[in-house]
């Protein structure tokens, strides 16, 4: 399994655990084993690690929406805003620029019509600021 394999399960699991608030992170990983395939160790840590920091990640979101409030994005988008910037803070060993492809290309392929360049603009936003 690559990369990118392994995080679009973790941005499964993130966008599951948006509908299923009262579940344990490890009752999601449950359900997604049982009904989808094993899970890597590396799409576990992500979806851990950006649920366990989701408020600084959603604190982050909130800066740089323009005329919008974090409650109205897409839970599909929000998961993988969350996802991209978990790995942007907390896994130095990925690029910011791999993160925010992966995030894009997760957008293309979950997402609505152009949400891909709404997420590009506030990791590209967010990556700017942080130089």
């Amino acid at each position: 399994m690559n990369r990118s394999e392994m995080r679009e399960q973790a941005f499964y699991l993130l966008y599951e655990k948006e509908f299923f608030e009262e579940k344990s992170c490890a009752e999601i990983e449950e359900v997604f084993i049982e009904n989808f395939a094993e899970l890597s160790d590396y799409g576990r840590l992500c979806f851990e690690t950006a649920f366990d920091n989701r408020d600084k990640l959603d604190e982050i979101i909130s800066k740089y929406l323009k005329g919008w409030r974090i409650n109205r994005i897409p839970k599909v988008n929000l998961a993988i805003l969350r996802l991209a910037l978990c790995e942007m803070l907390y896994f130095d060993e990925v690029p910011e620029s791999v993160a925010i492809n992966e995030a894009v290309e997760l957008a293309k392929k979950f997402s609505g019509d152009g949400d891909y360049s709404f997420i590009n603009g506030i990791l590209g936003s967010y990556s700017r600021d942080k130089e």
